[in-house]
C-alpha cells in the first residue's frame, strides 16, 4: 500500500504524520522543542533541534505504523512561517528565530518612520512587522556582524527539513511570499526590494524558488540512518504552513475560507489575484496561479494551554480536556468578563500585553475561561472584518487548529463570525497539506485540487450562526473594541 509522509514543523513541536491516498492516517509521531529566550522579546531554536525533532518524529512515526518503510513513495514538509534559519557557508547550523521573536520591533518602527513600510508592500504586498524574515535579516545585518559574515544560506523552517532529508537547499513560492520575500511583479526575489530594507548583499543567500510540489532532492544515506526512510525516496520543496493547512482543509479553490486556530489566528481566503481595497497582512502563493490572501497574528488557542498551564487547579493534563465542558456550562450574561488574547503579540506592530477586564469577586475559573475561548474567536473577527473590508467577501469557513477540537469552540465561532463553519476531519491538517504537495510531485496527483477531492474529508455537520448568540457576542465586540483602542496609548508607553 503507497504510503505519503507528512512533516509538520511549528515553532516548537515537529509533528510526522503517514498518510494513505486516501488521507486516512496511519501513524501520528511529534517530538517537542524548546524556544531558547536569551533575552527578553528573543526566541530562537537552533537548526540542530529541527533535526533532531525531524529524526525522531520520522523514526517513531514509522516504528507505529508498522508497515514497510520501503512504502513510503515520498515526503513532504510545512513548517511555520517567516523568523529566519541560517547555515554557514559549509551548510552547517548557525543560528535559528523563531516567528514570535521582538527583537527588531525598533526596526520595524525605523521602516514606518521613513515611509519604506509603503513602498514595501506595494512590490511585496507585505507590510513589515518584527519576525518578518527581512526584517530579520536586517537586524542581523546590523546589530550582528559576527554572525552576518559568516551566512551561507538563509531559509525558512520547512527548508531546513528539506534540506535534512535530501541536502537540498531550496524555498518555495508560499513560503518566501509569506515572508515578504517576493515581488509580485516579476514573481521572484528583487533586488529593488531587497534594498528597501538595505539588504541587497542577502540575494546571494536566498535559496533557489521552486514550486511547492516539486521534487528538489531524495533522501540521502545519512538521513535514512537517522530516521529509518529508505535511501532514495523523493522530497518535495514543502509548503509554508498557513496554506498546508488551508490545502488539508480542502481550501484550494478561489472564494474559499479557510480558519487555523492553533499558535497563531489564521484567516485565510484563495483569490485570483492579489488586488485589496486596502492592505491585509500577508499574502502567499497556492500553486501557479492562485493567491492567498491572509490576516494572522499570535492570538489564538495557544492563550488557552497557557491558561490551563498556569491555573489548573491540580486537574493535571485533565484540565484540557474540561476546559470546553466548562465553558458549555456559564451562562451568557453582559456582566461575564472580557480577555483580550495577546500573550505572545497583538495583532498590528504596537506593543500590546493579554488581559482581563471587568472582573468581580463573583466571577469564577468557568466565567475567565469563557472570556478567553470568546476573546481569542474575537480576535479571530478583526482579522475577519479587514478581509472584508480590503474587498475579499466569504459566506463560510472550514475550521482547523486546536480549537476545531473542542466541544463548543467551533459554535463559537460561527456565532461569532455569523458564518456558517465548517470543521475539517482530519486534525493533522499542516501535515495532510505537506503530504498532498508530495504526491503531485510524484504524480499521485495532477494538481492540488485533484488531491483534496481524494484526500480531504470534511465534517458534514454545518454549524450555523444562532441570530441570539450573533447579538449577545457582538455588543460584547464592540466593548472588546473600545478597551483595545483605550490600552493602546498605555501599552505604547510603558511597552
Amino acid at each position: 500500500m503507497s504510503q505519503i509522509l507528512g512533516i509538520d514543523a511549528g515553532n516548537t513541536m515537529i509533528k510526522a504524520v503517514l498518510f494513505d491516498l486516501s488521507g486516512r492516517v496511519l501513524s501520528v509521531a511529534e517530538c517537542a522543542g524548546e524556544t531558547h529566550q536569551p533575552q527578553e522579546g528573543y526566541a530562537e531554536r537552533p537548526v540542530e533541534d529541527i533535526w533532531h525533532g525531524v529524526s525522531q518524529a520520522v523514526s517513531r512515526c514509522l516504528q507505529q505504523a508498522g508497515s514497510d518503510p520501503r512504502e513510503v513513495i515520498a515526503v513532504g514538509a510545512a513548517g511555520h512561517g517567516n523568523g529566519l534559519y541560517a547555515l554557514d557557508k559549509q551548510q552547517q547550523p548557525l543560528f535559528g528565530i523563531q516567528s514570535i521573536d521582538h527583537r527588531a520591533l525598533a526596526r520595524v518602527q525605523a521602516l514606518e518612520l521613513s515611509g519604506a513600510d509603503q513602498a514595501i508592500y506595494r512590490l511585496s504586498l507585505q507590510k513589515p512587522w518584527p519576525a518578518a524574515t527581512p526584517v530579520l535579516i536586517s537586524w542581523i545585518k546590523q546589530h550582528q556582524p559576527d554572525r552576518w559574515s559568516r551566512l551561507g544560506h538563509l531559509l525558512c523552517a520547512k527548508d531546513v527539513i528539506a534540506h535534512f532529508l535530501s541536502g537540498a537547499i531550496s524555498a518555495d513560492y508560499s513560503d518566501a511570499a509569506g515572508a515578504g520575500l517576493i515581488d509580485y511583479r516579476p514573481r521572484n526575489y528583487s533586488r529593488e526590494l531587497m534594498a528597501l530594507y538595505d539588504i541587497e548583499d542577502a540575494l546571494a543567500l536566498l535559496p533557489p524558488l521552486r514550486e511547492s510540489c516539486e521534487v528538489v532532492g531524495q533522501v540521502t544515506e545519512q538521513a535514512a540512518r537517522l530516521t529509518g526512510l529508505p535511501v532514495g525516496i523523493p522530497v518535495v520543496a514543502g509548503i509554508f504552513d498557513v496554506v498546508a493547512s488551508a490545502v488539508g482543509s480542502g481550501v484550494v479553490k478561489t472564494g474559499q475560507a479557510s480558519i487555523v486556530a492553533g499558535t497563531w489566528s489564521i484567516n485565510q481566503v484563495v483569490v485570483d489575484k492579489p488586488d485589496y481595497l486596502r492592505p491585509v497582512f500577508m499574502n502567499s502563493i497556492i500553486e501557479k496561479d492562485r493567491f492567498m490572501a491572509i490576516e494572522a497574528s499570535a492570538t489564538s488557542a495557544a492563550n488557552l494551554d497557557w491558561f490551563l498551564r498556569e491555573f489548573d487547579d491540580g486537574r493535571s493534563g485533565q484540565g484540557a480536556a474540561r476546559s470546553s465542558d466548562t465553558v458549555a456550562h456559564v451562562e451568557p450574561n453582559a456582566q461575564l468578563p472580557l480577555y483580550h488574547p495577546y500573550l505572545y503579540s497583538g495583532r498590528k506592530s504596537e506593543p500590546a500585553k493579554a488581559g482581563f477586564y471587568g472582573l468581580g469577586g463573583w466571577h469564577t475559573r468557568a466565567d475567565m475561561l469563557f472570556a478567553l475561548f470568546e476573546g481569542v474567536t474575537f480576535a479571530h473577527r478583526a482579522h475577519v472584518d479587514r478581509l472584508r473590508a480590503a474587498g475579499i467577501p466569504f459566506t463560510q469557513a472550514i475550521l482547523s487548529g486546536g480549537a476545531a477540537r473542542s466541544c463548543i469552540w467551533p459554535q463559537m465561532f460561527a456565532d461569532v463570525l455569523g458564518i456558517p463553519i465548517r470543521v475539517a476531519e482530519c486534525k493533522e491538517t499542516g501535515a495532510l497539506g505537506a503530504a498532498l504537495c508530495a504526491g503531485v510531485g510524484v504524480g499521485v496527483w495532477p494538481y492540488l485540487s485533484a488531491a483534496v477531492q481524494q484526500a480531504v474529508q470534511i465534517n458534514p455537520g454545518e454549524l450555523l450562526p444562532r441570530p441570539e448568540r450573533f447579538a449577545f457576542h457582538d455588543a460584547r465586540y464592540r466593548v472588546f473594541k473600545k478597551l483595545e483602542l483605550a490600552m493602546g496609548e498605555m501599552w505604547r508607553d510603558v511597552g
